[in-house]
């Protein structure tokens, strides 16, 4: 795998506004990305051989969105099913494709009305397709809350992680993102806002839990030689790995981790990015790690080898990945206040902190940024990118 890395890069990132309501389709959600990301790279439609994209039956596949755009021809293309698990798989299989020829530039994209249409895991949607349904539902244990909150509480319970420390996760992110244009929550909070806002499924609290957002990302991969042919800044994709094993539901106990639910498949996979990467965690400069809640990031930083397991809420609590500490975390505010775009987000805010351009959010001198998929409790995976500035 050594052999892939830095052959790829990302050129060019796009948003379209975050929004409770779009008042658009997905299909123009992801048009509007695509052509802003591609407009940041100085390419036009003309230049896409390829796409590729992950939804659970609430987006637009790409062999809608390229004749939509009139992309000349599709010589690869990914349709991948999942959620926020698979996210940064999808932009590691582009840069496979390009690193094998099978295509030339490739557009990742998230387009999801995830707040006026096809909510997850309530209103608007049907039960996912997935055999673990069928030993939740009967329980009333279904939507992401309810399953974040039993490994939350079992985090709590075996090392004594405090609602505080769940709470300057939250604070941190919305200081993060008060100095971000794009963010749909940039009012201050303080730890007693946090505390006093109402439980969405004990011991997690609404301000603990991500915005279920309309919106739309998008990255352009190519190889790096054309990159650096391009308008911006390439930023090198140095390691991209997925994967996953036993599920927590109804397989948990057959794998290495065993019934432990405060290990996620992060810590099994960390090794292979770290490894394929040539780094380690004291390399990495900017971490934007999946915040579908505040515990996910809490778990991250333990498996992913910034501290040890159980020390999460401590290593918050220090200040440590505030945009000044040692490890700046979700610099844009992330899901929790930025918007939730399921994954890619972190990616295109990863991007722009090696390029330098994240504005009054630049954490300066960063080079090497790890940007992370949802670690694998819904899920029995996850996925994640090392990416570098190419200096």
């Amino acid at each position: 795998m050594g052999s892939f890395r830095d052959r790829t890069a990302i050129a060019g990132v796009g948003y379209t506004p975050f929004s409770k309501d779009s008042g658009v389709s997905t299909l123009t959600l992801a048009a509007d990305a695509i052509l802003a990301a591609l407009d940041d790279a100085g390419l036009t439609v003309d230049d896409v051989d390829a796409l590729a994209t992950h939804r659970v039956g609430d987006s637009t596949p790409p062999w809608v969105v390229a004749p939509a755009l009139g992309v000349p021809e599709v010589s690869w293309y990914l349709d991948q099913f999942g959620g926020g698990s698979v996210s940064h798989s999808v932009i590691g299989q582009a840069a496979m494709a390009v690193a094998a020829g099978a295509a030339e530039t490739v557009v990742c994209y998230r387009a999801i009305n995830a707040r006026s249409e096809f909510r997850m895991g309530g209103t608007g949607r049907a039960p996912a397709p997935l055999f673990d349904v069928q030993y939740q539902a009967p329980y009333g244990y279904f939507a992401p809350p309810q399953q974040f909150a039993m490994a939350a509480r079992a985090h709590m319970n075996a090392y004594g992680t405090t609602h505080e420390q769940f709470g300057r996760i939250a604070v941190q992110q919305r200081a993060n993102a008060v100095k971000n244009a794009r963010a749909l929550k940039r009012d201050p909070i303080t730890l007693d806002d946090y505390l006093a806002s109402r439980w969405i499924a004990e011991p997690l609290r609404l301000l603990d839990c991500c915005l279920e957002t309309d919106g739309a990302c998008a990255v352009v991969v190519t190889s790096r030689e054309r990159a650096r042919d391009l308008r911006r800044p390439p930023v090198l994709i140095s390691g991209a790995v997925w994967g996953g094993g036993d599920s927590f539901f109804s397989g948990a106990g057959s794998g290495p981790k065993g019934t432990d639910l405060t290990v996620t498949e992060a810590a099994r996979m960390a090794p292979r990015l770290y490894a394929m990467a040539g780094v380690g965690p004291a390399d990495i400069d900017v971490a934007e790690l999946y915040d579908c809640f505040t515990y996910s990031v809490l778990v991250q930083l333990e498996d992913y080898g910034f501290c040890a397991k159980g020390e999460g809420g401590p290593f918050v609590e220090s200040g440590a990945t505030a945009r000044d500490g040692s490890l700046p975390v979700n610099t844009h505010g992330g899901f929790l206040s930025e918007g939730y775009v399921h994954g890619i987000n972190h990616v295109a805010e990863a991007v722009s902190q090696l390029r330098g351009d994240a504005g009054d959010r630049q954490v300066e001198g960063a080079e090497v940024a790890l940007s992370t998929a949802q670690p694998g409790y819904v899920l029995a995976g996850t996925s994640a990118l090392i990416l570098r500035s190419d200096t």
